[in-house]
Parts: structure tokens; C-alpha cells; sequence
């Protein structure tokens, strides 16, 4: 049996189902395909579309999963959305009574019609399950957790009216025992401190890594009036009212820019603090209520690893299960899950070791023949001992962008599109931040360490199974804290990654090589991409990320690739295209005229743009390239609008490639 899991909203491709849609309506669009409960293929629509966090439907995500298993859509048994019918129905009613310009049509017809337009098949209503957004989060995490019986925690914004629900597992049987309405919201709570210390939605993580540099003292009195904890595992809260109560604390927000000050620091702390109390209060309550010694945890909540790893370490339960996508792309394997139970009558739980289930490298003449049309741009070779080669590489100082098999689904970076450095010295924490991605310099980073050597250096549970997914912080030894510095964060800890070899066969060795030559069986570990789009999946992400960084090397499959000194004519001879639904406008005012590119990312990019770079993007057309746009890389002129191009390249706000 075949069943098709997918979580997104209806908008096309190149259209916006309404406008102005909110980037938090249906984000981390993904389609994961199950066969005999098994998971065959899962795909982030992000991947492919190269929009990070996209909400529009997934299907090229549904493709790239029908294309794995061989099979076409006919062949597909069911198909399982993330969220309740009516409550998908009520949120159009709401859209279609803003946008009286929309036509109406349900959320079963709009599915349908988006199959149709993309695979011209027809969806009959008895293939078509809704399933509820938090029972489709807590089947993404017990099945998978491979536990005969668990307390299941889903905690993230919000689901149908809800922000955070227990199950009772035991067996096939997931029976939910409460839930908390919206005010209550701890994920809500945590992204509206986000945007008091001047990120955004989708920013938390970065709220996470900056919480260790303050003191979460400072603003006890504030969270203190927040909310009060009662004996019932419940809490009076609205989380609505913390930036109120932070303005009259003297948290005044901070401006995109501004330096992050001691005080922003002391209020991620005590924001970071809160939320570990009113997860952990609730969950203790809940634990005592049903006697489960397993936990099980999905949700956007569940991303907070220094909560995963404190509840780890407490001692409450004998294992913690946090499943490696519990943000929203991972609710569509749940859904599924959820729909091969009622069809085939039985759960399938299997502990989940592994996440490489997006697509995989293709042959070695199809990378040598993507990497010769960079012929001016890079050199490359087939390498006969790539994780020897590498780990050399590493060990002499580089930081390396590496590729091999499937990609991973969800957040997190596993070894297989990774970033890679010496855990060691001290400034690679500092040059893979802001020369690589180019991002805050206090952001922390991973190791990937072989499985055998995890608690050689760091404290983690003794009969705990083998964190195989980037999902607990924990203390790194203290007598190796200065000797790893690159990942050792301000408070002592890392978010650990263990690598077996029966998981990762590749990427172990490339460890083994790396202890062969410096005596730590660890790496530095982080997403392969820039700052501004999602991890890379194609052999053509990897190369564009790699020429629009600060990466010394490139490892795909067996191929060292290495760059080129690039010139201005060289670049002048790329053809430019803007992405999907970009938008080039410009804007007369009485003191002159301003030229903008926007690109359509789930939180939109923009920049503005000189005169004659506007006039080359309005001119492309995908085939003339610059210099047949009219960029002159003699003049001094040319040079600046070059410049310029390839800013807006690094921005993924426009792409540069080689004419075919």
C-alpha cells in the first residue's frame, strides 16, 4: 500500500493563492511517501523550489517522491493532509471573505485541482484523508520512536485552536489527554521574544544560541508576572501579553541592525528559562498522571534543543525520543502514518535511525558533466580516497562543503549535506559564521562525532540509545571544552550529533580519517547553504553555494573541486534569471526613481537595484547573458553593475549559470 503524506498551502508555483499571504499559513511545505508503512521518499518543497520555509503546494515534492519509488500518481492508495477539513475550510472562509476577488473553493476541491494541474490525474474523495494537525505531529514521533508505550508531547504555535497536546501511547493506540488553547502557547510565546530582540518567524533557533551569553535573572520579575504555574500540570498565561510586560521592564525592541546588547542577551535567557519551565511543568505533571517512563516529542517546539537535552538529563524518563523533523514538513509523515494505521489495520513502529530519504546524487558522468559547464569557474577530480583526501584537507585548515547520497529531511544538516571544519581552533567559529554564512558571530555550531567516542567528550546519558539526529544540547567535557573550541558554546554545551556506522558508512570514515590525522574522531558540522536559502539538495545548489561563499573546497560524491580565480568577463559571459515570481519594480517619488528586486521567499527579500541593473534584469529573458544584456566588464561602470549582480547572486535574489 502507498500513501502520500503532505503538508502546504494552495498556492501555485508562480502565483499566491491570495495576496499578501502570511508566511506562517501552512509553512515547510513537504511530501513524504509511505509504502507498507515504510518511509520510501520525504521532501521538503524548500529544496527544490529553493524558497526557504515556502508554503506553496508541494508538487515538486510530491514528484521527486513518486519519482524514488518508480511509480506514478495513479498507483497511490491514499493521500493524508496535516490538518482537519474544517478547520482548513474555516481558515479559506476567513481568506475568501478578506479577498472577495478569490473564487471559493473548499480545501478537498483545491487539492484536488492542484494534482490535476500537476499530474493530470483525477482524486477521487475516498483516496483524500484530513487528518488533524497535533494527532498528525504525535504519529510523526511515536511510530518512529520504535517504543511500545510513551507520553507524547506536541508543542509548537498552534494547531486546530490548540498549542500543545499530550497523547497516551501504548501499543497501535495514541489517545490525547489534553490539550492548551493559544493563549498558552509556548511556541508563540518564543516568537514573539524573537521579534522583541529583532528577528523574525521562522528566527527562534538563532534566540536559542544567543540565550547562553545572558543572565536569565536579570528578568525573573518579568516572566514571574507572565504566567503562574498551578497544580494541575496547567498555567495561567497569555502569551500576548509579554511584550507588553517587557516594554515596562525596559526591553525596548531591537531594530534589524542595532548590536545585540547585554540586555537583549538577559532577556533571551529568561526567555529560554520560561520556556523550559512551562514545557517541563507540564510534561512532569503528565508523567506522573500516566506513569510513562518514555518520552516522545514533536512540534516547532521540539526544534529547542537545549530543552531537549534537559529533559534528557533530568531523570524523569528512561529515554527521550525527539523526532529529527518535528517541525511542520515532518507532520506529513505523520499524517500518513495516521492513514496507513486506519487502512491497514496495525501500526508500524520502527525506531528511526536514518533520514536520508530526499533524493540522492546522480551518477558520477552526470556530477563530471554539471561541474564541466563551470569549466571557467572551477577545477575538479575523482578522487581515489575521498575521506582520507578530505579529512587532510580539514585537518590543514579548510572548510569544506560536502555532498554524498540522499539528502535529509528536515532542519538539520546529518552528514550529508554538511558544511565541515576542525572542531578545534577557535576562529573557525568565528570564519564559518561570517565568511561562510555569513551570519551572527555568536551563533553556535554542531559536532558530528563517531558513535562509539560520544561520551569520550560529552556528557550524555550512559543507557541512553545513540543521538543519531542534531535534537539535544549537552555539556561538552570539561577537559575537552578548550581543546574543541570551535563547537563548544559560551555555557560549555554543544548540540551533538552521533554518527554509527551502520548509519552513515561515508561520513564515519571521513571521522575516522579525521582522528587517523588528529587524534578527535569529531567535526565541525552546519547546514550546507548560505544565509539566505534553504540547505542545498542538486549537484547546481552545491555549486552555486560554493562560489558565493567563503568555502576552500567542494567534495560531491567522489569529486574534490576546487576554484578558479574568476574574472570580470568570465562572470559577464553567466546568464541571469530571477526566481519563481520575483518581482522588479520601480518606484517615482518626487526626488527621483528607486529600482527594487523582491524575490518571493516565505519571508520576502528584497534590494534595491542601480539603473542599469534593473535594466538588465527587465531585459532577461534565461538565455542572453550579461554581456549580451549590455554589461560592459571593460568600464568602470560595468564593473560596479557586475558587482552588484553578483550581490544580488549571494542573496539568491536572482541566479547566475552558464548558458547551456
Amino acid at each position: 500500500m502507498y500513501v502520500l503524506g503532505i503538508n502546504g498551502f494552495f498556492s501555485r508555483p508562480n502565483e499566491d493563492f491570495v495576496p499578501g499571504l502570511p508566511e506562517y499559513f501552512f509553512h515547510d511545505a513537504s511530501a513524504v511517501l509511505l509504502h507498507d508503512g515504510q518511509v520510501v521518499a520525504a521532501v521538503e518543497q524548500e529544496r527544490l523550489s529553493r524558497i526557504k520555509h515556502t508554503n506553496r503546494f508541494p508538487g515538486a515534492a510530491i514528484r521527486a517522491c513518486l519519482d524514488r519509488a518508480g511509480i506514478t500518481f495513479r498507483q497511490l492508495d491514499r493521500i493524508a493532509f496535516f490538518f482537519a477539513e474544517e478547520w482548513v475550510d474555516k481558515v479559506l472562509f476567513q481568506l475568501y471573505s478578506a479577498h472577495p476577488e478569490t473564487g471559493v473553493q473548499w480545501s478537498r476541491r483545491l487539492i484536488a485541482d492542484r494534482i490535476r494541474e500537476a499530474f493530470g490525474e483525477d482524486v477521487p474523495d475516498d483516496k483524500l484523508a484530513f487528518v488533524p494537525h497535533h494527532l498528525s505531529h504525535a504519529y510523526s514521533t511515536y511510530p518512529q520512536s520504535g517504543y511500545d508505550d510513551a507520553l507524547v508531547v506536541v508543542m509548537d504555535g498552534q494547531g486546530e485552536g490548540v498549542s500543545t497536546s499530550f497523547y497516551s501511547a501504548e501499543g497501535d493506540s495514541v489517545e490525547r489527554l489534553s490539550s492548551e488553547d493559544i493563549d498558552h502557547s509556548i511556541g508563540h510565546l518564543y516568537t514573539a521574544g524573537t521579534e522583541i530582540l529583532g528577528y523574525r518567524l521562522f528566527d527562534e533557533y538563532k534566540v536559542m544560541g544567543l540565550a547562553p551569553y545572558g543572565d536569565p535573572d536579570v528578568y525573573a520579575g518579568l516572566f514571574a508576572d507572565l504566567y503562574r504555574l498551578r497544580d494541575d500540570g496547567r498555567y495561567g498565561m497569555n502569551h500576548q501579553d509579554l511584550k507588553l510586560l517587557a516594554l515596562r521592564a525596559g526591553v525596548v525592541p531591537r531594530r534589524k541592525g542595532e548590536p545585540m546588547t547585554q540586555r537583549h542577551m538577559d532577556f533571551a535567557a529568561g526567555l529560554q528559562r520560561a520556556t523550559e519551565e512551562l514545557a517541563g511543568h507540564m510534561i512532569a505533571h503528565w508523567r506522573r498522571v500516566t506513569g510513562h517512563r518514555r518520552l516522545a516529542i514533536a512540534g516547532g517546539v521540539g526544534q529547542n534543543c537545549t530543552l531537549n537535552g534537559k529533559l534528557l538529563a533530568c531523570g524523569d524518563f528512561d529515554d527521550v525520543f525527539v523526532h529529527p523533523a518535528a517541525h511542520d514538513a515532518g507532520a506529513a509523515l505523520g499524517a500518513a502514518l495516521r492513514v496507513h494505521q486506519e487502512s491497514a489495520g496495525g501500526l508500524t513502529r520502527d525506531r528511526v535511525r536514518s533520514v536520508f530519504w530526499g533524493p540522492g546524487l546522480p551518477a558520477q558522468d552526470a556530477i563530471a558533466a554539471e561541474l564541466d559547464r563551470w569549466a571557467e569557474f572551477v577545477t575538479y577530480r575523482r578522487s581515489d580516497d575521498v575521506a582520507g583526501e578530505t579529512a587532510a584537507r580539514i585537518a590543514g585548515g579548510e572548510v569544506v562543503g560536502w555532498m554524498q547520497g540522499r539528502s535529509e529531511f528536515g532542519p538539520r544538516a546529518l552528514g550529508n549535506r554538511s558544511i565541515l571544519a576542525d572542531p578545534r581552533p577557535q576562529e573557525n567559529h568565528s570564519r564559518v559564521n561570517l565568511m561562510v554564512k555569513n551570519r551572527e558571530s555568536y551563533r553556535p555550531f554542531a559536532p558530528s562525532v563517531q558513535a562509539e567516542s560520544l561520551r569520550d567528550y560529552f556528557e550524555f546519558p550512559a543507557d541512553a540509545p545513540t543521538p543519531d539526529f542534531m535534537v539535544f544540547t549537552v555539556p561538552v567535557r570539561s577537559e575537552y571544552r578548550s581543546a574543541l573550541a570551535a563547537i563548544t558554546h559560551v555555557d560549555g554545551t554543544a548540540r551533538v550529533h552521533a554518527v554509527a556506522r551502520e548509519v552513515n558508512p561515508r561520513y564515519w570514515e571521513l571521522l575516522e580519517e579525521f582522528e587517523k590525522q588528529t587524534g578527535f574522531p569529531l567535526l565541525l558540522n552546519t547546514s550546507f547553504n548560505n544565509h539566505a536559502e534553504p540547505i542545498v539538495d542538486s549537484v547546481r545548489d552545491g555549486v552555486r553555494c560554493f562560489l558565493t561563499t567563503g568555502l576552500d573546497r567542494l567534495v560531491i560524491g567522489d569529486y574534490v573541486v576546487t576554484k578558479r580565480d574568476r574574472t570580470a568577463m568570465e562572470i559577464a559571459n553567466l546568464v541571469p534569471t530571477l526566481p519563481a515570481f520575483a518581482l522588479l519594480e520601480k518606484t517615482v517619488t518626487a526626488t527621483g526613481e528607486t529600482g527594487r528586486l523582491t524575490a518571493n521567499y516565505a519571508i520576502a527579500k528584497s534590494s534595491d537595484v542601480g539603473d542599469q541593473t534593473f535594466e538588465i534584469l527587465r531585459k532577461a529573458d534565461g538565455s542572453a547573458r550579461l554581456v549580451d544584456l549590455g554589461v560592459d566588464a571593460s568600464t568602470s561602470a560595468g564593473l560596479r553593475t557586475l558587482e552588484e549582480i553578483e550581490a544580488l547572486w549571494r542573496d539568491r535574489l536572482l541566479d547566475l549559470a552558464p548558458r547551456d
